[in-house]
């Protein structure tokens, strides 16, 4: 008897009767030996019998069967008088409790499971060891767990996570002693996070990105906290500064690619008096419907017949007709007519000899510079430069490849990259002043030298660099924390990680993803 009560894991206090098993499902009858129970309101002992009933909780599947409990359960009788319960049912510890369907131990497996695949994928897997449960079912389950019982955090790693990209956001707050998350805000104001870290007086550091809504929040909640800004949001930051600079000075790139020799035109175009050359859709059209008019004049057809034949009105018949050649048909309202983008197309040249064939980009770039036109009408345009024949000529180094080559270590280079970042900074001044800024300031990062700081600031706005002047501008304004994320061990990377962790959750619960469910999944999982 107690190895099977050890076999279905049931309680001392649980007596085995018998065992009925099928080839569907295995039904257990036990009852209770306890001589008596706790009232749950007021906590009386009592060993009144009241009545008794049975009970049909189901337990996790033995060897790919069902398990159902047939437990017979006693109701007591409170001997208390001034309790306001006069009768109670007597519960079972780590077996049953009120109300519930199902054994803890299988309601422990079923939040196990919830936790890690939510409600669809949970309510399938669940089924595969026989247990049939609704996705609702699991999704209450993981939402009835107790909330964890974590230990008061020292240094706090704070970041964002979006609940709907771009409209949404909520925060994260990740023990970055332990590496385990301790709580999610619904939102990311800074009263918010203030509001938290008040309640948390042994916070000691405080890890954030340079955003100002959680630099706010966590002076204001946690004053004796030294702010601590990531590493590699300070990296990032250079890195977008540094490639806004770059493609500002993207005309210094062109000595990397020998000058192309001018392209000479074809003999059709330059010896021939027609404005529209062979291969234009118009005038290939024009071409061919002259030859087809004059050919059915010339074997006798009318006009008429010519105008039902080729559904062209009398006009248009005309027209052709009375036209010696096609050439004749080019007006001009089709040769030499302005366009909105005449006075752009130097610097579409221009960006297209460097290598932008992004019509969508360039088309982005010149509206600021009071372009009108529509987006199709530039698309024509560089669709037209891409089919034309053209010379075979090297196109320069994209900004984002220079800027690669700056902010890579140098040793990491190869030969030719360093021959042509060598080349580039030769003659550019401003490139080789922002070579040497990069490279001052990743020192300065691995190294952990934020002492620095100071002289690195003053450096950059010594030269006429302006994304890196808004760059220093920015980190002046933030100068304490920068200075201790250059010098103290302290990072948010165990906070990106489950900031990434916290969208593969949400997209297993798409459609149910309730901010109290996603919470109870991060802390608990």
């Amino acid at each position: 008897m107690l190895r099977l009560k050890e076999l279905l894991f049931l309680s001392i206090a649980v007596a085995v009767l018998s065992v009925d098993v099928n080839t569907a499902i295995v039904r257990v009858d036990a009852r209770c030996t306890a001589t008596g129970a706790v009232c749950p309101e007021c906590g009386t002992w009592s060993s009144l019998v009241h009545g008794s009933y049975l009970r049909f909780p189901a337990d996790v599947s033995s060897a790919g069967q069902s398990v159902v409990l047939r437990l017979r359960v006693r109701r007591f009788t409170c001997r208390n008088a001034a309790c306001g319960r006069r009768t109670f049912v007597e519960q079972i510890p780590g077996l049953t409790r009120r109300h519930s369907q199902r054994t803890e131990r299988l309601r422990s497996t079923l939040a196990a499971v919830g936790l890690a695949l939510a409600g669809r994928a949970g309510a399938r897997l669940a089924r595969a060891f026989g247990v049939s449960v609704s996705r609702s079912t699991v999704l209450r389950l993981v939402d009835a767990l107790p909330e964890p019982e974590l230990p008061a955090p020292r240094v706090v790693g704070v970041d964002e996570y979006a609940t709907r990209k771009g409209r949404h956001y909520g925060t994260v707050l990740v023990d970055i002693e332990t590496r385990r998350p301790v709580d999610l805000l619904p939102d990311r104001e800074a009263s918010t996070l203030a509001a938290w870290l008040a309640q948390q007086p042994g916070v000691e550091v405080v890890c954030r990105d340079r955003a100002p809504f959680f630099a706010d929040g966590a002076a204001a909640g946690a004053p004796q906290a030294v702010q601590v800004a990531d590493r590699w949001h300070l990296w990032h930051n250079l890195s977008e500064a540094a490639e806004r600079t770059v493609t500002q000075h993207r005309h210094c790139l062109r000595v990397l690619v020998p000058e192309a020799p001018e392209p000479v035109p074809a003999p059709s175009e330059a010896t021939s008096g027609s404005p529209w050359p062979t291969g234009h859709r118009f005038a290939d059209h024009t071409r061919t419907t002259h030859a087809t008019v004059h050919a059915l004049l010339k074997a006798g057809h009318s006009r008429r017949a010519i105008q039902r034949q080729l559904r062209m009105t009398s006009r248009t018949v005309k027209k052709y007709a009375d036209a010696a050649k096609p050439e004749d048909l080019f007006t001009g309202q089709w040769q030499n007519r302005p366009s909105v983008l005449d006075a752009y197309k130097t610097y579409l040249d221009d960006r297209w000899n460097e290598g932008c064939t992004n019509a969508w980009k360039l088309w982005k770039e010149i509206v600021p510079l009071g372009y009108q036109g529509s987006y199709q009408r530039v698309r024509a345009y560089l669709h037209q430069k891409r089919t034309s024949p053209r010379p075979v000529t090297a196109r320069p180094p994209s900004p984002r490849a220079v800027a690669g080559w700056i902010l890579r270590h140098p040793d990491t280079l190869t030969e030719a990259e360093q021959l042509q970042l060598k080349t580039v900074r030769t003659h550019c001044p401003e490139l080789d002043a922002l070579t040497g800024h990069v490279r001052s300031f990743a020192t300065m990062l691995t190294n952990r030298q934020g002492e620095r700081l100071p002289n690195w600031l003053d450096a950059v706005r010594q030269d006429d660099l302006s994304s890196l002047h808004t760059l220093a501008a920015g980190i002046d304004r933030d100068r304490d924390a920068v200075t201790a994320g250059l010098t103290l061990p302290w990072n948010s990377g165990a906070v990106e990680g489950h900031v990434n962790r916290i969208k593969m959750l949400k997209r297993q619960m798409f459609g149910r993803a309730s901010f109290s469910l996603l919470r109870k999944r991060v802390l608990l999982s």
